[in-house]
């Protein structure tokens, strides 16, 4: 029903996205360093959740209420780009930290902790352009099953992202470590994800595209 070529299509697309500095990986970082890995895990938990919610309601026709009202989805638009301009400050500002940078915070519950992976995921405009824009072009029309076809494709790139997010998770400790015998290395890092999530906020609040039809 699905291609392997539209499979390993979205793999790859997914593992560039995943491999791209956001909220998801920033937040799953901060809280792998400053509360453990578990608390990393449990905040895992909640971003899949998100994964999946963004994957059912992109295939029951999310794109389409888009197309119906164009404001909501600029409204969505602009709040992931303000998002990603606040993370981004607070990257660049002076006396800002590095993500790997371990900090003294409160702890939080386990269940604040997978509520804040899913509303970061939730409130992430990469996985909201993936969904809407990127996915349905490795579905094939003539295979029919269409609504399938979108579920198969987005279960590949849910479990990359996940593989990949949870290797983050449980390394963070140890490349947080890393960097903090190399303080100059970590003031690069934090330049360079400022720098990054910088230019997507940017490049998301003037993107005049409109979302697409997924089925």
């Amino acid at each position: 029903m699905v291609e392997l070529s539209g499979i390993l299509g979205v793999s790859v697309v997914a593992l560039g996205m995943v491999l791209t500095p956001g909220p998801n990986m920033i937040y799953l970082v901060s809280r792998s360093i400053t509360q453990g890995r578990r608390a990393g895990i449990i905040s895992l938990g909640g971003v899949a959740l998100g994964f999946m919610m963004y994957l059912l309601a992109a295939n029951l026709g999310l794109s389409v209420v888009f197309l119906a009202v164009p404001e909501l989805y600029v409204a969505v638009k602009l709040a992931g780009a303000a998002y990603l301009a606040y993370l981004a400050w607070n990257a660049l500002k002076p006396g800002g930290v590095s993500v790997f940078d371990p900090q003294d915070v409160p702890h939080d519950s386990p269940r604040k902790l997978f509520t804040m992976g899913l509303m970061t995921n939730l409130l992430n405009p990469k996985i909201a352009i993936m969904y809407l824009s990127l996915i349905p072009q490795f579905i094939d029309l003539d295979r029919g099953h269409v609504l399938l076809q979108g579920i198969i494709l987005g279960s590949f790139q849910i479990v990359v992202s996940i593989a990949v997010n949870l290797t983050i998770v449980l390394a963070a400790g140890t490349i947080a470590v890393f960097l903090s015998r190399r303080p100059s290395w970590l003031k690069v890092q934090r330049y360079m994800m400022g720098t990054v999530l910088g230019a997507l906020a940017i490049t998301l609040a003037i993107d005049t595209s409109g979302p697409t039809v997924t089925n």
